[in-house]
């Protein structure tokens, strides 16, 4: 999370500030779905855009 390191904040704080569990956290160190609510908190509280904290990589299509 370089925007948090950006920011001089804790994991631990930004999870306070918006209130979200251990649980999700995990997810996020985890690359895995969190809501769009959390990624709006944490937006909000760090005051940077999305693509500031998340990037889009395209799954392979394994169909062809």
């Amino acid at each position: 999370m370089a925007t948090l390191h950006k920011k001089g904040m804790t994991k631990t704080e930004l999870q306070r500030l918006i209130g979200a569990s251990s649980a999700t956290f995990a997810k996020i160190s985890k690359d895995e779905y969190v809501s769009m609510k959390i990624l709006d908190d944490i937006c909000t509280v760090l005051d940077c855009e999305i693509s500031d904290v998340i990037t889009h990589v395209k799954e392979k299509d394994h169909s062809k």
